[in-house]
């Protein structure tokens, strides 16, 4: 049991690989997230569920916190300068936040593509395309989409700013998550798009949901940065007036 968690795992379930699920997550609730073999890719996305224009800011969520990876001690924020979530344990340490999805064309040159019509349950999805079936659940379409978070996912630049993937991730490695506010939570188990490997991975990641205990004043997340705080801030002033 995580040391933020309050009580028994409410819930819980294996996303297959290559699959794709969403769901609405409470404020105050852990989600806890396990690369169950190894070599896993989550893409993830996020939404306020009151307003879907509110989505889930890459960019902010970097600038604001000073890096280029994301890890335990770090904010999700959306693009009206709220907390999401926050990254509260982590066994990876590093998390991609600028390669987005594997999409169709490039599966075609990286591995076969099997449709379900030929394969039913063994064909091949990308992550792109994965988003679009759930973002279009909620009446959002391609317009939506948002840059991803990559959990389970490391990549580095060099110095000539080239990106490289690194499998840093081993079977029973978890990243949990305690959401700050309301989210609907869009997912997909698709691979990252610079995986290399030399066929279709295909890597589940088990998802608990469970309560979370109050957030603390000395809370690793929201003090990490003094913009954290503000971040933690504007969600009490949206969660009191609304707004």
């Amino acid at each position: 049991m995580s040391d933020y968690q309050l009580g028994d795992t409410l819930y819980e379930d294996t996303l297959g690989g290559g699959c794709h699920w969403s769901m609405r997550v409470r404020k105050g609730t852990l989600l806890t997230l396990t690369n169950v073999k190894g070599g896993a890719n989550l893409g993830l996305l996020m939404y306020n569920p009151e307003n879907l224009l509110e989505k889930y800011n890459a960019p902010d969520t970097l600038k604001c916190q000073h890096t280029f990876r994301l890890t335990q001690g770090h904010c999700l924020y959306s693009d009206m300068g709220r907390v999401f979530a926050s990254i509260v344990e982590d066994d990876c340490a590093w998390h991609d936040t600028v390669c987005g999805n594997l999409n169709k064309k490039q599966l075609q040159e990286k591995w076969t593509l099997k449709t379900y019509q030929d394969a039913l349950n063994g064909w091949t999805q990308n992550g792109y395309d994965a988003f679009l079936v759930e973002l279009a659940k909620y009446g959002l379409t391609r317009k939506d989409m948002a840059a991803n978070l990559n959990l389970f996912s490391k990549v580095t630049t060099d110095s000539q700013g080239n990106l490289r993937y690194e499998p840093n991730s081993k079977p029973g490695d978890s990243v949990v998550l305690r959401f700050e506010m309301d989210t609907l939570v869009l997912m997909h188990t698709c691979p990252h798009p610079l995986n290399p490997a030399a066929e279709y991975p295909v890597r589940p990641v088990h998802y608990a949901l469970a309560k979370a205990k109050e957030v603390q004043p000395d809370d690793e997340c929201m003090n990490s940065r003094p913009e954290n705080i503000r971040g933690f801030k504007n969600n009490a002033i949206y969660q009191f007036s609304g707004q």
